[in-house]
């Protein structure tokens, strides 16, 4: 009798010949179709049980295409996604919706709908990230000024939106608003002398706020969504690259990170909110990815979404649709198609015109650091912009190796246990320190903003004291003289602001809530730079006669603009701490419409790379991944060592531990379940015979464990069943199969042979044992392999993971070898 066993139960003539299998398919394995009815009785077949999960039906349509039904593609946590496997189900599929298409005009329908899928689902994520980018500008605005005090007769406005009408507005020395309709805490209750009584009681209303959003941010991240903190950037990065993390692009990630880096923003520390927008518009693009099973059921193809949204955060963040595809690109994409790229410039461009609808930030425009001068740079301003360059680099280094540092300690130490005491107690030091100076009071955008701005005639703020300035319809025309006292004040607190900054920002980037590291570089750059933008500017008025002023500097007109140094300075800075080229200029002249400052922007940007790459390696965001184990292998760097693949593959043979394989016959049902239980991988090898260890395939642990469940279900009598993983249709045609196997074991007739072949992925990737590692690292990187195996003279040796490489490169490199790589 010829059982056959197509499903998960056995199938019979009565039912449906469409019904969908239950089992995974394997797309390249050759379709089967087990037809009881004619297959003819060989001696030896009797109680033979073929489960041949079927690529196809029996029925064939007019042109010869077979129907074959098609499942989702199912990963663990933390493992890594088989790029090639994955791309190559989507061209199977894409092939067979474009056979189906002439069939009928709904096939064809659904066809079309299949192109047009990608272009929807990023219109969806760049309209989504746009809207909630503008909600999270709008609710930091009213947060933050919330500790200051508040609007009674409407009391969700905003200090600046409170005091548009009023027609008693006044500004401080820092370019504040102050009306009657904005009421202080000490004004709200009572108190309305200015004295030290007013002043000790805003203090302490200040640190009460701050420390209450900082401790509602992190404890809706511990709760609710722990994936929630950070920037997000290294982790997306890796995600790109073909990681698994489960939720870390949910729904509850992206409420809880919306809300939370709001409070976090607000309460004052150190930290930014614009890196987070690049997890926020991830989130929308995972979340959007599964309306179109093209894309939710593949995860090779859900990361082209994924960069197009990558793109679209940085849009959002900045007004740069340009720069963001660029940051895509260059910085966190591992897989970018041609299409991928006008996608993800579509994204952009639909995310920053929703951003501009909305207008959060008040000013007409889509980005926040608008700017309205264009005046030219003179060519010996090269050098101050080249030492920004410099001290840019220097400080990318320098917060790297400290950052790094402190999170390892935190990580290793008891420190890392209490993550609600640390960001409150950050909370209540940080608002303590930052209050009494008005540099450091006002957010970091707001203060970034101040200091990329000319001095204007209706400026009375400390930056702007120059007794003897000449202003020409509301612009400076010229500084003639020298720069009052106002301008030597601001000098210091902004140098007392730039060492609070670098301080707080090291020990505040790495807690446990909603943190972005952009805007904090970009403050501290912009500080450096405008302090010695004044510096330049003073020394050409007073010597107008040197050699580096004689020829662009005039005794009638001032030739330095120092707020266009705090502009390269911000530049600089950032790029010493990412060690961003091309996407970072981008960004900096779309941010602030700076076209003209393009080449200052380029020199200090590759200024700071070229110091910073003298000391660390990699940016922030790759130093973290690093510290955080993530098998994330860069396709930027070089391998520069002359090892072989025997150096890296697993088992050593040092190693007592001995290679787990799959014979393909003569293994049985016990023997193949107790390796599962006794090994953790995520694919076997199978070879030919434990003596002829010729590898023929691998098969996924998944799709084995399933294989096995579903035969359980059936109640036989497994533990003698022998497996095989081969088909009928190959055991009819290899006429010699029992003779080649003569020294496996023998199994009575009256075992019953179990044939799960046609889930056996017969084309793995196969390096030699003396294949040069460069050559074995350029196929993961190319071909975003999981693994391959190693043989030698034929014979199957060992296999090499991604994790392995990285291991190996981290030991030639002289690091620590004690990782925290997760298991394979």
């Amino acid at each position: 009798m010829n059982k056959e066993y197509n499903t998960v139960r056995t199938t019979s003539s009565s039912e449906a010949p469409d019904e969908q299998p239950f089992l995974p398919i394997n797309p390249f394995a050759e379709p089967i179709t087990t037809m009881s009815t004619t297959n003819p009785i060989r001696p030896g077949d009797d109680d033979m049980i073929d489960i041949d999960f079927q690529n196809a039906t029996t029925d064939r349509s007019s042109n010869g295409v077979m129907n074959v039904d098609l499942v989702n593609t199912h990963y663990d946590d933390f493992q890594t996604i088989d790029w090639l496997k994955d791309l190559m189900r989507d061209r199977f599929r894409h092939r067979l919706l474009r056979t189906k298409s002439y069939q009928s005009l709904f096939n064809k329908l659904l066809m079309y709908h299949d192109a047009w899928s990608g272009w929807l689902c990023v219109l969806l994520v760049g309209l989504s990230a746009g809207v909630i980018a503008a909600v999270i500008d709008i609710g930091t605005n009213w947060i933050s000024h919330l500790k200051q005090g508040i609007c009674l007769n409407a009391f969700w406005l905003n200090r600046e939106q409170c005091c548009w009408a009023s027609r008693e507005l006044q500004y401080d020395n820092v370019n504040s608003e102050e009306c009657p309709e904005w009421f202080t805490w000490p004004q709200v209750f009572g108190t309305y002398r200015k004295g030290p009584g007013e002043y000790l009681l805003s203090y302490i209303m200040y640190i009460f706020w701050s420390t209450i959003f900082a401790t509602f941010a992190v404890l809706l991240v511990k709760v609710f969504a722990p994936y929630a903190c950070g920037s997000g950037i290294p982790e997306i990065k890796t995600i790109l690259g073909g990681f698994i993390i489960r939720g870390y692009l949910g729904k509850w990630t992206l409420l809880i990170k919306s809300i939370g880096m709001m409070c976090a923003t607000s309460a004052g520390l150190i930290l930014g909110k614009e890196g987070p927008f690049v997890h926020i518009a991830c989130c929308c693009g995972n979340i959007f990815s599964y309306l179109f099973p093209k894309y939710g059921r593949n995860e090779a193809k859900k990361r082209e979404i994924l960069s197009a949204a990558a793109a679209a955060g940085v849009s959002v963040a900045f007004g740069a649709p340009i720069g963001g595809v660029l940051f895509s690109l260059e910085e966190v994409s591992y897989y970018f198609p041609y299409k991928t790229l006008w996608r993800s410039f579509f994204c952009a461009m639909v995310g920053a015109l929703v951003v501009r609808s909305i207008n959060p930030y008040g000013n007409g425009h889509d980005i926040q650091f608008s700017i309205d001068y264009s005046v030219p740079w003179s060519s010996f301003e090269l050098l101050p912009f080249i030492l920004l360059g410099i001290l840019g680099g220097l400080w990318g280094a320098f917060f790297i190796k400290t950052n790094v540092w402190w999170c390892r300690f935190r990580k290793n130490s008891r420190l890392g246990q209490y993550t609600i005491i640390e960001v409150v107690c950050l909370a209540i030091i940080t608002a303590t320190i930052i209050y009494p100076n008005p540099y450091t009071r006002m957010s970091m955008s707001e203060l970034i903003k101040r200091l990329v701005s000319q001095c204007r005639v209706e400026d009375m703020i400390d930056l702007c004291d120059y007794p003897s300035a000449q202003f020409h319809n509301g612009k400076i025309k010229g500084s003639i003289g020298l720069a009052g006292s106002g301008v030597h004040q601001a000098i210091w607190k902004l140098f007392f602001a730039l060492i609070v900054q670098v301080i707080l920002v090291t020990f505040t980037i790495g807690v446990k809530v909603p943190s972005g590291l952009i805007i904090p570089s970009m403050s501290i750059g912009a500080i450096t730079g405008r302090i010695i933008g004044i510096i330049t500017e003073q020394l050409a008025i007073q010597n107008p006669s040197f050699i580096l002023f004689r020829h662009d500097c005039s005794k009638d007109e001032n030739c330095v603009t120092p707020a266009l140094y705090a502009i390269v300075g911000a530049c600089a800075f950032l790029g010493g701490v990412s060690k961003m080229t091309v996407s970072l200029v981008v960004i900096m002249f779309e941010l602030t419409g700076g076209l003209n400052y393009i080449v200052p922007l380029m020199a200090a940007a590759m200024t700071a790379k070229w110091i910073g790459d003298g000391f660390v390696r990699g940016g922030i965001y790759d130093a973290h991944i690093e510290l955080n184990g993530y098998p994330f292998l860069d396709n930027k760097e070089e391998f520069n060592f002359t090892t072989s693949a025997a150096d890296v593959v697993r088992p050593r043979p040092e190693q007592s531990l001995l290679l787990a394989y799959l014979t393909q016959s003569g293994m049985t049902f016990l023997e193949v379940e107790n390796l599962l239980k006794e090994t953790t991988h995520t694919s076997y090898p199978v070879v030919i015979s434990r003596d002829q260890p010729y590898l023929v395939g691998q098969i996924l642990r998944r799709d084995l464990q399933i294989a096995l469940k579903s035969q359980k279900m059936q109640r036989f009598r497994l533990s003698s069943n022998v497996i095989q993983f081969t088909s009928s249709s190959e055991a009819a045609v290899n006429s010699d199969y029992e003779v080649d196997n003569q020294n496996e074991p023998r199994f009575t007739t009256s075992s019953e042979v179990i044939r799960i072949g046609n889930l056996l992925d017969q084309a793995p990737i196969i390096v030699t044992d003396q294949t040069p590692m460069e050559t074995v690292i350029d196929l993961f990187r190319k071909l975003g392999l999981r693994q391959a195996f190693v043989t030698r003279n034929g014979r199957l040796r060992g296999t090499i993971t991604k994790k392995d490489i990285l291991r190996h490169i981290q030991q030639l490199n002289s690091r620590n070898t004690e990782t925290t790589y997760y298991d394979s």
